[in-house]
Formats: structure tokens, sequence, C-alpha cells
């Protein structure tokens, strides 16, 4: 087995490239094996520090007063009647993160409110661009059918936004954030989302309280947000508001405590499993990231009841990061292309083959999907077993797709790499074990059309995967690796970096709405499925907003897992 390096380059190139290396053994020939090193860090949350996570919200205590609080809350809710009224109160409760609790009286409300929009628009008509914003993306949230006609009367005769409009702070923020949830050909949520960004970057001389929201708006819009960040954040700054309503405000700390004992639960429990695959001991050039990978799907589904959810989802994502590592700094070419071909057969009995890491690798792999099978099996009468397979398997194939375009030094076009690129970020496994762990029952019609790997897969994916090249391009390239989205436009059409990097965020707002109508037609997936694969697009950018928060650890996604995970209101 010889010395393999890049396409074209020599010894002294690699180190001016800042690329680490690793010598894993020696042949009879004195020739050594090079292998690359992503320099990664240990975890911040070890195992000793997680299993001492003791939290007082964990045990019985509180949830009595918490059921008190939810008939309270209930009951007000109930005897709200005014439809604006209404509609702040619901609103409230989303950003709140406690209207999963109200989900029924919420429907119920929206559903009347609905009948209005559609069948009298003479209410509409005096309604102001606050109202009509917050109606239109509550409804639309919710999956209403509301058309963008409903802006045309706050349009002058040159079909422009009046320029009125410029000192409503509270309607150009609900215009600016009810514009995030347009779809393509929507030209005045479009021309909305101009506007108010240019109007509200303008603002100097507004109330605190509405600084703030407008701040974090333009920071990232209240629709490409996760809930429970949302619920953090939106908590402390509701409670100075004027108009604070108490009993929400207790409730809705008092809530995210419970639930976020409950995840430190979550989290001992698949931290004890970590440590029992001995990956992170025996794979040391691999991440080691399980807070990280727990905290994707806090985001993901945060609500309590889906812990088995949370759980398979953890293994999924902490397995892919391994298997990525190896394809991506580890393997030889030669390793890699065997790996993948036992992969493909899923033939345990030639793992003989392999060496020793990716053996122990290739049996954690084997045994937590024969495991979740066999859970599922259990409790729906479906073997899926083929299925979680399949995705594992386009993964690998995927992985290996990259590594010899490295290993050949050969650099794809945009189109070759984001053909690969969005399965490589494995957006596919983690939803496609994810409808396995929240759907019941399984139907087959359901199945074929998740194998397929439908347009919300698709655009999820590609959201994930241009978040990613968009944080981790740099370190990734400096170690070595195949160009990725910034690297191939720019090659391609000339651009600079800043201008590629232009051109990936607005990719990534066309994505977006591409996904916006996806979630409007019919399709045989259930709702929760749906919002899970719409919310793994919105963990993307929260992860990677500030840079590598996967990988690097880096301070503000520190203190976001602190302030979710580890540290109660």
């Amino acid at each position: 087995m010889g010395i393999r390096f890049a396409l074209g380059t020599t010894a002294d190139s690699l180190a001016s490239h800042a690329i680490q290396y690793r010598v894993l053994a020696t042949t009879s020939c004195s020739q050594t094996v090079i292998r690359r090193s992503g320099n990664y860090k240990p975890p911040i949350w070890e195992f000793d520090y997680i299993q001492s996570l003791n939290s007082e919200y964990a045990g019985e205590r509180y949830v009595m007063p918490a059921s008190k609080l939810k008939m309270q809350v209930k009951m007000m809710l109930d005897k709200t009647v005014e439809p604006l009224d209404q509609l702040e109160f619901i609103d409230n409760l989303r950003r709140l993160g406690i209207s999963y609790h109200f989900e029924n009286e919420i429907k119920r409300i929206l559903s009347v409110i609905n009948i209005k929009y559609s069948k009298n628009d003479r209410d509409s008509n005096i309604k102001d661009l606050y109202a009509t914003a917050l109606e239109f993306r509550l409804l639309r949230q919710h999956g209403f059918n509301v058309s963008e006609e409903i802006f045309d009367r706050f349009k002058n005769e040159k079909g422009e936004f009046k320029s009125r409009l410029c000192d409503d702070i509270e309607g150009l923020l609900q215009l600016y954030e009810t514009s995030f949830l347009s779809i393509e050909g929507e030209s005045t949520l479009e021309m909305a989302t101009e506007f108010t960004m240019k109007h509200l970057n303008d603002q100097t001389s507004i109330d605190q309280f509405h600084s703030r929201l407008v701040h974090r708006g333009l920071e990232l819009p209240l629709h490409w947000t996760i809930p429970r960040a949302e619920a953090r954040w939106f908590i402390n700054v509701y409670k100075d508001r004027p108009d604070m309503n108490p009993v929400l405000l207790e409730l809705a700390e008092l809530d995210f405590n419970i639930v976020q004992a409950k995840y430190q639960q979550e989290l001992k429990h698949l931290s004890r499993w970590w440590k029992g695959t001995c990956l992170a001991e025996n794979l040391s050039f691999a991440r080691d990231r399980l807070v990280e990978c727990f905290f994707w799907t806090t985001g993901m589904i945060f609500e309590p009841q889906y812990e088995f959810c949370r759980k398979i989802l953890t293994k999924v994502i902490v397995l892919a990061t391994t298997i990525d590592d190896i394809y991506d700094v580890y393997g030889t070419l030669e390793e890699l292309e065997d790996f993948t071909r036992i992969i493909e057969r899923w033939d345990v009995n030639s793992i003989h083959q392999l060496p020793d890491y990716m053996q122990i690798c290739y049996l954690a792999l084997n045994n937590f999907v024969n495991e979740m099978a066999y859970d599922i099996l259990k409790e729906n009468g479906f073997l899926i077993i083929p299925y979680l397979r399949k995705a594992w398997t386009d993964l690998c194939k995927a992985y290996l797709q990259e590594a010899r375009w490295y290993f050949n030094g050969y650099k794809p076009t945009m189109e070759e790499y984001m053909n690969t690129a969005w399965i490589s970020i494995s957006a596919h496994v983690i939803l496609s074990h994810a409808f396995f762990a929240v759907t019941s029952p399984i139907e087959k019609e359901a199945v074929q059309y998740l194998q397929d790997y439908p347009d919300l897969i698709r655009w999820s994916a590609m959201i994930l995967r241009l978040s990613d090249d968009l944080a981790t391009s740099v370190d990734e390239m400096k170690r070595g690796d195949v160009p990725k989205t910034i690297q191939c436009y720019m090659k391609e059409t000339g651009a600079s970096e800043d201008e590629a990097r232009k051109h990936i965020r607005s990719s990534i707002r066309e994505k977006w709405k591409k996904m916006n109508k996806v979630q409007e037609t019919s399709c045989p997936l259930s709702k929760t499925f749906i919002e899970i694969a719409v919310n793994l697009a919105r963990m993307a950018q929260y992860m990677y907003q500030y840079g590598d928060g996967h990988g690097i650890q880096n301070h503000e996604t520190k203190d976001r897992i602190l302030a979710l995970l580890f540290e109660p209101i």
C-alpha cells in the first residue's frame, strides 16, 4: 500500500496547505500510509459531567403546577373572542414554546378565522398592515391556503408599497416575518422582503422591545428559527413587555425547565450508549460530538413525547458523523472502496477484510440498524431493515464518490457536486429514520414515497448542504477536501468569494420557497414528519449561523447548547 497524495501535489505543497497527517502503519517496503487529520478537539461535555446532571424539574414536583397553569391558559384562550386578540394570543403561545399544549384549540380558532377570511373580505378591508400580516402568517403556518393578494391594498398606483407604511414599525415587522413564508412566483411577498428589510434597517427611534424584535428578525427570520431557541429568547423579551400576561410567562418558564430536564435524562441515557460503543475510543480521529448531535434532534422535534425519535436521530447523527470522518479524513481510497462494497452487501462475514477501525464502525452501525428495526417490528409489525440499509448505502456511496474526486484530484462542476452533496450531507438518512420513529401505522404507500426521496427531503437536504458549506468549506479545504459550493461557483463564474457566498445565501432563500410550496401539496407523510423535515433545514441554519457549530465547537453554539440543554430559566 503506497503513499497516497492528491493528484499533482507534493509533500511540500501539502504542508503549505496546513494539512495534518497521521502515520498509521509501515509496510514491509518501509512505505507509510499517510492519513489526513481533522485535528478535532475533544468534546466539551464529557461523560462524567453528563451523568452528573440532576435537574430539580425532572421529578413530579412541578407536574401539578404546570397542569393548573395549562388549564388557566386554556380558559383564557376560550374567553378571547376578538379575532386580532386571538391571533396575538396564538402568536405569543407559539413564540413562548407552549402552543403544542393547545393544538386543538388553536386549530379551531384559526379554522373559524380562515372561513371569514375566505368568504368575506369586507372585514379585511379595514385591517391595518400589522393585523393583515399576522393573520396571513399564522394561517399559512398552520396549512391554510391564503393568497398574497390580500396585501395589494397596501400598494400605490405604481404597484409599490405605500410610503406611509415606513413609519408603521409593527406592520413592517409582521410583513417582514410573513414574507419568508412565500412560495415561488409570489412577487408581492418577494417585494415585501426587500421593502421591509430596507426600512427596518433604517429605524432609529423605536422602543427597546420592538428594537430587540427587529434585530432578532433581521439576524434570522422567525420562519427559519427552531422553536425551542425562539422560546428561550422570547421568554426573556416577553417578560419586559408592558402588556405581559403573567400566567403565560409562568407556564412558559416552567414548561421550558421541565422539558429541559427531560432532555437531560435522555442525554444521560445516550451518553451511556455512546460510551458503550467504544467508537470514540477506537476512532480517535473522528469528531466526538454526542451533545451536539443530540442538540440537532431537539431542534428537529422538541416536544417531550418524542423521546424515542430524539434518541434514534441522535444515534443516526453521531454514526453519520463518525463515518463521514472515515471517508473525509482517515481512510485510504482502497479501504473506502472495500468498506463501501461491504456496506452495499451488508455482509458481516466479509468484515475481516477491513482494518480494525472499520470493523468496529461497521458492527456498531449494523447493530443500531437491527436494534431499531426490532423495536419498530415489535410496535408496528413492519420490517424496515431494507429501507434503513438503502439509506446508509446511498450515503456511503456518495461519501465514496467525493473521496474518489479528492484522491484523483478531480474538481467537480457545481452540478456534479450538488448531485452527490445533497446525499452526502446525510439528511435523507436522518429523515428516513425519523419517518419510522414517528409514524404509526406504517403504510407501504408512504414508505415507497419516502424511498424515492421526495422534494420535501431534497430541499431540506440542500438547505443543510448549502448552510454547511458556507460555514465549513474553508477549514475543510485547508485539511484537504473536494471543492464545495463556494469554490465550484467561483471556478465556474469567476466570482469572488464574497459574491459566491451571496449567491449561495440567495439560493438558500430560493430553496425555502420550494420547501414552503411542498408543505402545501398533498402527500402521504404525516404532519409531524413534515415538521421534522422543515425543522432540519431550520436547525442547519441555526447550527451554522456563526461558523461550524457541529465540529469546531464555536462559542456561540456552546452558549446556545448551555441555554437550551443545561441552564434552566
